[in-house]
């Protein structure tokens, strides 16, 4: 069942279900999602690899960065592909699962996001991949909304809650790392 706003302002306010949105997804939210705003863009450096019982991803470096009251934007060019932080950071509790779409604006303008789930348990900042597909150079203003996330209540208990290596949230692994 997705949740609504009067059930995800509840979690608000008592399990810090999502931190650091919007005054305007706060105060007036469209639907049954809030949007998640563009913090910082990374390119990606160095080698990756995922194995069944290792994994490493490539090293990051931050490319722009989101200052709140000032107005910056940032290029996406043609046929790149780029890691994007978002402003909010969420705290899922067991009942809890989040799932990530990206606005038809980006999608409009020739961009990918990519996105994932975020299971029960999960906690910290929120990672996407990004790539303009399209022939045009596409500029964002960093604060600007790019993606929505839907809470869905679990009916019944997790096995286990998320317990993986991405806890907290963080932009790469440092090194090879194994599995847990």
């Amino acid at each position: 069942m997705i949740l609504g706003h009067s059930e995800l302002r509840k979690l608000i306010a008592s399990d810090k279900l999502i931190e650091g949105l919007s005054k305007r997804d706060l105060e007036n939210p469209e639907g049954c999602v809030f949007d998640l705003q563009i913090d910082k863009v990374f390119e990606l450096k160095g080698k990756a690899f995922l194995g069944i019982d290792e994994r490493e991803t490539p090293e990051t470096i931050e490319l722009a960065s989101y200052e709140p009251g000032k107005k910056s934007t940032f290029v996406f060019q043609p046929n790149k592909y780029y890691l994007v932080k978002t402003v909010e950071k969420i705290t899922l509790p067991e009942n809890i699962a989040a799932v990530f779409r990206s606005r038809s604006t980006l999608f409009r303008c020739g961009l990918t996001l990519h996105t994932g789930i975020a299971n029960p348990g999960f906690s910290g900042s929120l990672y996407f991949g990004l790539a303009n597909l399209g022939a045009l150079p596409v500029k964002i203003e960093l604060g600007a909304r790019i993606a929505s996330v839907i809470f869905m209540q679990i009916k019944g208990k997790p096995v286990n809650t998320y317990r993986g290596q991405w806890q907290g949230g963080r932009d790469h692994t440092q090194g090879r790392e194994k599995q847990i």
